[in-house]
Formats: structure tokens, C-alpha cells, sequence
């Protein structure tokens, strides 16, 4: 076993210990207020993931480092998140959720102190790795959880949540952090010591929270990097990867690349319109997926497939003429694609697996979700040097389409078996 495997069971064992003297104390959160709090303390995780998008130029201005600089600082988040998932995405599957949960709120409090303090670009891209490994620990705990504490008739609920939580999270954090750029003389210590309170606020929800799942061996083994779906949930797994591909490109091309083609392609050096078109997909697409909850799942995953092809499309044709309202109607409109496939997606996959293999399910999930997130990103991020921003701008939408028109074909089948 590796030292970072060791200190992963350590610190979960050292978690352990404190959630059994705060279970003998007994939860001091009733289960709808337990829900509630832990769907809160979900989207300051996923606020988080979206702040620093809008910052990144003002660091490039003031520290005057090399562009690329900027995409290994997005890239690295997603890769220490990945890294995490496979260590540690089924953790809390044998621990609990709530250890796994105060450990990934507590890195996520450090992770926003060292942004706060970050003298240069090596700070940031420090604070971006624990934060991956943060949101990593965190992410398939928090959505197992979530349909774990939803209340029996709505279980559904907890699954929707789940997946827009992520989305909505990182439009409002751009959005918000977009406005501080824009309006206050000091943003980065109003965002991040306001993300540090949040994180410590989710840790008290979490402790007076109850437990949903009973201990069980193979803590240490779990910690094998490995990536195990639940039997039961294979098969829509595998045809569900085209969308993910689909999906969580696009809300890579957007947050990642979006406010260098603002700056590059547009000449537009606006902290709200960086904000704003970080923002405006996932925005869209959690009120697609919340509006979309009692709708047939297999239908939206095929339209919403379909609105992301168009939207791209529009996107495309936005960045190729300069346009700015094409822009932002592509964003629009392939961002309603990306929340409600995505989260229709989830309600499908959720009650496939058992409560004991949840986590390990979402951990599958959300692996090739964020390769999906990153590694494209990082890959734009080397040839925008060699062929130049717009072309690479086109040639991740023309991919982002290409993943969609497949996840269409594969789900459009399935519907008719």
C-alpha cells in the first residue's frame, strides 16, 4: 500500500472514531433537515468548482505568466479529482458517509485558504490539486448520501439533486464570483473566505446528520485503485458513456476555455461577462434537470442529446462570426441539453445499484465524467499553441457534437428494446 493510500485510511479511521462519539450523542438534525443541509454543503462543494474560472484572468494580469499556465491550473483539479475517485470513491461504502464527508469539507476549507493567501500561479495550481482531491472524496459520498437521506417517497428527489447540485453549484459560484470581479476592489478574499465558512458550515451539518449506511470490512482494500460497477448497473453504464462524454465536454469547453475566447476571439475584458458565460450552461442545465424530474428519463436523454448537437452548433457559428448573442445562445441552449440528459441519466442509473455499492456506482460515474471534463481540456490547452485559439475552439465543439450524435443513436436504440 502506498503512503497516500495509508494516509487515506488513516484519516478515515481517525473519521471514524468521530462520527461514532457524535453517533452515541445522537443526530441533532432531523432526516428532512439532515437532506436539506447535506444538498446545501453539495453545492458549496460544486460552488467552489466554479469560482476560480473567472479569477484566472485577473491572475494572468497581475502575475504576467505564460497563457497554457492557465490550463494546467483547470486540468489539474480534474486529474487529482480522478485520482481521487479511484482511491477513494467507494471509501465511504465501507466507513460511512459522514467520515468521508468532514474529511472532503476540511480539505475543501484548506484548499480555499491557500487560494486566498496564493502569492503566484504555483500557489494556485497547489490549491487546485486539494481542492480535486477535496471534491474527488466528496462527490460520489455526497450524491450516495443524498438519495440515501431523501425522504422514502421521493427518492427520485435525492438522485435529481445529485446531479444538478454539481451543475447549478458551478454556475452560481462563475456567476457570483463574476460580479466580485466586476464590483469589489478586493474579490478573491470575499470568495474564498466566504467558500472557507460555507465548508465549515457543512461540517456541522454533516456530524449532526445520521448515518444511512452500517460499517462493514474492506476499508483498506477499497483504497486499491480500481473502478467496479455494481453488476446490476453495467449495461446502462456502458451505454451511458457516450453522454457523459457528451456532457461534461461541453461544461469543460465552457468553464475551461470560455473567458480566453472572450478575451482572445471577442477582445472582451469583462469580469461579469466571464462570469456569465461560465455560468449560463450549467445554470440552464440544472433548471432543465429539476424541471425535467417527472419526465420519461430515456425520451430526455435522446432530446436533450439532440439540443446539445444544435446548441454547439450555434455556439460554433457564434465564435466563427464574432457574435456574442450566438455565443450565448448556444450556451444556452446546449446547456439545457447537458442538465437534463445528465440528470435524467442518473435517475436511471440510481436505483440500479444497492445501498452498499451506491458510492462505488457514482464513483464509476463521475471517474469518466471529469476525464471527460479534463483531459480534453488539457489537450486544447497544447494545441491552442500550435494552431491558435479559435480553431481549437471549434474543433472541441465539433468533438462535443460528434460524442452527442452517438449518445442519441445508443439511447434512441435502447428506447425501442
Amino acid at each position: 500500500m502506498t503512503t497516500a493510500q495509508e494516509s487515506l485510511a488513516t484519516g478515515g479511521m481517525m473519521a471514524v472514531r468521530t462520527t461514532e462519539r457524535s453517533a452515541r450523542r445522537g443526530p441533532r438534525l432531523q432526516p428532512t433537515a439532515a437532506f436539506a443541509g447535506t444538498a446545501l454543503a453539495f453545492v458549496a462543494v460544486a460552488l467552489a468548482v466554479g469560482a476560480p474560472s473567472p479569477l484566472f484572468v485577473l491572475y494572468e494580469q497581475e502575475w504576467g505568466f505564460q497563457p497554457w499556465l492557465l490550463t494546467v491550473a483547470f486540468a489539474i483539479y480534474a486529474v487529482t479529482l480522478l485520482i481521487t475517485l479511484l482511491v477513494a470513491g467507494s471509501l465511504s461504502d465501507h466507513i460511512g458517509r459522514r467520515p468521508v464527508l468532514i474529511g472532503a469539507l476540511a480539505l475543501q476549507v484548506v484548499a480555499m485558504l491557500v487560494f486566498l493567501f496564493a502569492p503566484d500561479i504555483g500557489w494556485i495550481i497547489g490549491a487546485r490539486s486539494v481542492q480535486g482531491v477535496a471534491t474527488g472524496a466528496a462527490m460520489s459520498t455526497f450524491t450516495a448520501a443524498l438519495v440515501e437521506l431523501a425522504p422514502e417517497p421521493q427518492k427520485k428527489l435525492g438522485a435529481t439533486i445529485g446531479s444538478t447540485a454539481p451543475v447549478g453549484g458551478i454556475a452560481i459560484g462563475a456567476f457570483l464570483t463574476g460580479l466580485a470581479v466586476q464590483f469589489v476592489p478586493q474579490p478573491t478574499t470575499l470568495v474564498f473566505v466566504t467558500l472557507a465558512l460555507l465548508f465549515a458550515a457543512g461540517i456541522l451539518v454533516v456530524v449532526a446528520s445520521p448515518e444511512t449506511v452500517e460499517r462493514r470490512p474492506g476499508a483498506v482494500r477499497s483504497l486499491i485503485p480500481r473502478l467496479l460497477i455494481p453488476r446490476e448497473a453495467r449495461s446502462e453504464f456502458a451505454g451511458a458513456i457516450p453522454l457523459f462524454l457528451a456532457t461534461w465536454m461541453l461544461a469543460g469547453l465552457f468553464i475551461g476555455l470560455s473567458p480566453s475566447i472572450l478575451h482572445g476571439v471577442f477582445h472582451l475584458d469583462s469580469g461579469l461577462l466571464n462570469g456569465a458565460i461560465v455560468a449560463v450552461p450549467p445554470a440552464v442545465g440544472a433548471v432543465a434537470g429539476l424541471l425535467l424530474t417527472r419526465a420519461p428519463a430515456r425520451r430526455t436523454v435522446v432530446w436533450a442529446m439532440a439540443a446539445i448537437v444544435v446548441g454547439v452548433v450555434i455556439a460554433a457559428i457564434g465564435m466563427t462570426a464574432v457574435s456574442l448573442p450566438l455565443l450565448f445562445a448556444g450556451a444556452t441552449v446546449a446547456g439545457g441539453g447537458f442538465g437534463a440528459g445528465f440528470s435524467a441519466m442518473l435517475r436511471m442509473l440510481a436505483p440500479l445499484a444497492p445501498n452498499d455499492q451506491r458510492a462505488e456506482l457514482f464513483a464509476g460515474i463521475f471517474l469518466v465524467s471529469y476525464l471527460a471534463y479534463g483531459l480534453p481540456a488539457l489537450v486544447a490547452g497544447e494545441l491552442i499553441s500550435w494552431i491558435g485559439l479559435l480553431p481549437t475552439a471549434l474543433g472541441y465543439s465539433a468533438a462535443i457534437a460528434t460524442a452527442a450524435i452517438v449518445a442519441l443513436v445508443v439511447q434512441a436504440l435502447r428506447s425501442r428494446r
